[in-house]
């Protein structure tokens, strides 16, 4: 059975990035610490765009991707709408390899 994947790209305002980077983590160690069916969630940097980040989230199913949105961490995250530049960039999809879910769930 595969995992939903999904990449995010988002680009920050330089006004808002302190408040963005809070927001981001508290959703990413929520996430990753509260979450059993969240099995990644990356925040990464544009190496040539300081102000540009990806994320990187892995969840179980659907129901795990549902339960992140409803989680109190999320919200903290969506508070920060504020602080993005244009449009949030999303790709949903599926794990391939590795293959072995416990990989993802670490059982």
């Amino acid at each position: 059975m595969s995992n939903i994947a999904i990449w995010v790209k988002v680009k920050v305002k330089p006004e808002g990035r302190e408040k963005f980077l809070h927001a981001i983590e508290v959703d990413c160690l929520g996430s990753e610490g509260d979450e059993p069916g969240c099995y990644r969630f990356n925040v990464l940097q544009d190496a040539s765009d300081d102000l540009t980040y990806y994320f990187y989230e892995v969840y179980e199913n659907e129901a795990a991707l549902d339960a992140h949105r409803a989680a109190p961490h999320y919200a903290v995250w969506s508070a920060a709408a504020d602080t993005l530049e244009g449009d949030i960039e999303i790709t949903r999809t599926s794990t391939v390899f590795p293959s072995q879910q416990s990989y993802w769930s670490g059982d």
